[in-house]
């Protein structure tokens, strides 16, 4: 049954965040559920030995196959980018009581689970609990994820300035028309496909809509957070499907010959709209390289610029498409 999020009016007030934490627990998820490989089979080759090393046995247990993952574990991000020891502060503040009454919701949706061993220790001591599950929330930030957050970081913020300049220029309707199948708006509500058996309605309030783009959530959708959080959507980010794929020189011999090999790389790379950093990662240069190179194609009219608050997205020209592609 879908979850409805309905706004005071037809136009939401809405703001983006990327969570490192989100990607923690996401990764964590896709570990666990081989529907999620994938786009990711390059980085779980890649983590094996590593990921052999961690006991995920208690983030799984509270991960059913359908029901809910406690809220506290993975709190909205509180600014546009979060840091990981911000959140995790935020994690190992929990209040125990509210600890409890989310392990319990989690862990009855598991058929059997809250019998576990395990599943009556976290019950019986939920501040315990906490501790340890946020130290291993930690460890796995540190082995899985933070060797790879710069090229994670540089995706995410991609896909925020894109998806900023999208509702900024044609508004809700524009932004969800794409940014995933199962999300739908439709007269000042938006509609998440789940699946759920039951049909909720939540009322967004001052604070309007948070949306979070994450890497490991792929191909799922998360959508709700009880009060007091914000209401908050969590959709794949663009351009996993290029994220593991290992660099390699894809630049037309012609092209370099005509822009030089450093311009041609570039614009050979902006197949979609990205930002500095983003290019950067992808490409293993130099930001200030990759700079250059930006400002010289688009002095040569075969880029554009557009700046959506701290990001600056180039584009291709059409006469930018088109040499790209003729080469």
């Amino acid at each position: 049954m879908p979850f409805h999020l309905q706004a005071a009016d037809d136009l939401p007030h809405c703001r983006f965040a990327l969570s490192p934490l989100w990607e923690v627990q996401e990764a964590v998820r896709t570990l666990k559920v081989r529907s999620r490989h994938g786009y990711h089979l390059p980085w779980l080759r890649r983590m094996r030995d590593a990921a052999a090393g961690l006991d995920l046995r208690p983030l799984w247990l509270l991960m059913p196959e359908r029901g809910h993952s406690p809220d506290f574990l993975c709190p909205p991000p509180a600014g546009t980018v979060g840091t990981i020891e911000d959140e995790l502060a935020r994690v190992r503040g929990t209040d125990p009581g509210r600890a409890r009454a989310e392990l319990a919701r989690s862990l009855a949706d598991a058929p059997g689970a809250a019998d576990t061993p395990r599943g009556r220790a976290m019950l019986g001591d939920p501040v315990r609990a906490v501790r340890e599950l946020t130290d291993l929330l930690e460890l796995t930030w540190r082995v899985l994820i933070a060797p790879h957050w710069p090229r994670l970081r540089a995706l995410l913020e991609a896909d925020i300035a894109f998806h900023s300049r999208r509702l900024a220029d044609g508004g809700p309707e524009r932004l969800f028309a794409d940014l995933h199948p199962r999300l739908t708006w439709a007269d000042g509500t938006l509609t998440v496909g789940t699946r759920s058996d039951l049909e909720q309605v939540r009322a967004l309030g001052a604070d309007g809509l948070l949306l979070v783009p994450s890497v490991f959530v792929w191909p799922d959708v998360v959508s709700g957070f009880d009060p007091p959080w914000q209401p908050t959507v969590v959709y794949p980010a663009r351009g996993i499907d290029r994220l593991w794929a290992e660099r390699g020189d894809a630049t037309p011999d012609a092209l370099a010959t005509l822009l030089g090999r450093g311009r041609a790389t570039v614009l050979t790379a902006l197949a979609e709209p990205a930002t500095t950093t983003a290019l950067a990662h992808r490409l293993g240069l130099a930001p200030s390289s990759v700079s250059a190179h930006l400002a010289a194609l688009r002095d040569a009219g075969l880029l554009f610029s557009n700046r959506y608050g701290h990001q600056v997205l180039y584009e291709r020209t059409p006469l930018g498409i088109a040499l790209a592609a003729g080469a």
